[in-house]
């Protein structure tokens, strides 16, 4: 653990939904003794970060990850970058076909030359399971190939891996790729429990789902995944320079989309009282993946597991989010907890 001693970190997306997860973590390690976060807010939240805003370790940059000009000064004296600052919603690129070009592979070309210009030796990056494309419930280990995204956010975060692979080999980097399952919690910004929040609390008396609710994903609890990029940037010091690997980050198996609707309605307290109304189509939108499984046992081998189920962790997510949007001030326009909701769980 030596090596964890006097870090200085510089996290992109920190102010979003997991970056600011992964903050609370690094700031509460004692050894930290810097973090820098750059988020241009398009996503992130100042309510993510204000609880440390006391903490003289910190520093908060709104800056956008295009303009390398101006990101390369953040990243000097730096030892570690986690880079997560991404387009959040795959459904975005859909109407803006340049969104996951920019967000994805020309802001990670940005990272990864200001990283070179400074000599930062490591970085660990959030990828994703849509790299492997639509395999039908095929379990994808991290060998499968090649990866044939059908959605602009795959194919942005493949396009980021290959980037980061040339990039180490090329100029000594160390890299650590994790490809994470759909992650769920408190501080949410998007996902399928934050459509279905917003929806009800329009209307809850009735909950649309699109698809026919039989599409199923492995679902990972936002602070579990934070101990896996701990864990991962453990693994990424202990690599030798030029050296770089890939981890799926997801749990075995899968839960389908009508789990999540009867447990956020029964967590609300409004069964009986929601119609759940369902489509017909196989996805949700087009470039959706209607299923997807993600093998583990890479990750498990090197020496972390996450502690919860696919089922276990969206039933915890949905509890702490209802908590979490309980407590919250009403922000306009932004998620709040449907009118009537008594929170069973």
């Amino acid at each position: 653990m030596a090596r964890s001693r006097s870090q200085r970190y510089l996290v992109t997306g920190g102010a979003g939904f997991i970056g600011s997860h992964l903050l609370d973590a690094l700031l509460a390690n004692p050894a930290t003794k810097e973090v820098r976060v750059l988020d241009n807010f398009s996503s992130g939240r100042r309510e993510h970060v204000a609880p440390h805003a006391k903490d003289r370790r910190l520093s908060v940059k709104v800056v956008d990850l295009l303009d390398l000009g101006k990101i390369s000064p953040h990243f000097r004296n730096i030892n570690r970058v986690f880079h997560l600052a991404a387009n959040p919603d795959a459904r975005w690129g859909i109407d803006n076909t340049r969104l996951d070009l920019e967000q994805e592979t020309i802001a990670t070309y940005n990272v990864l030359e200001a990283m070179r210009r400074n000599r930062v030796p490591q970085i660990v990056i959030s990828s994703s399971g849509t790299v492997y494309g639509d395999v039908g419930t095929t379990v994808t280990h991290e060998s499968l190939g090649p990866c044939l995204p059908v959605s602009l956010y795959g194919a942005g975060k493949v396009a980021s891996e290959a980037l980061i692979t040339a990039f180490c080999a090329t100029f000594g980097l160390r890299g650590i790729i994790l490809r994470f399952g759909n992650i769920v919690g408190e501080r949410t910004t998007h996902g399928v429990i934050y459509d279905f929040i917003r929806q009800l609390a329009k209307n809850s008396g009735e909950l649309k789902v699109l698809g026919n609710g039989f599409q199923a994903k492995p679902y990972v609890y936002v602070r579990d995944l934070v101990s896996g990029l701990m864990f991962a940037g453990q693994r990424c010091s202990e690599l030798e320079p030029s050296q770089f690997d890939v981890f799926n980050l997801a749990p075995d198996g899968a839960t389908s989309v009508r789990f999540i609707a009867a447990e956020l309605v029964e967590q609300l307290g409004f069964k009986g009282r929601t119609k759940i109304r369902y489509g017909t189509a196989a996805a949700g939108w087009p470039g959706d993946v209607p299923q997807s499984r993600m093998a583990s046992s890479k990750l498990r081998k090197a020496g972390f597991a996450l502690p919860r189920s696919s089922d276990a962790a969206v039933r915890l997510a949905i509890s702490r989010i209802l908590e979490w949007l309980a407590k919250r001030p009403d922000t306009k326009g932004d998620l709040k907890l449907p009118r009537g909701a008594s929170l069973v769980g």
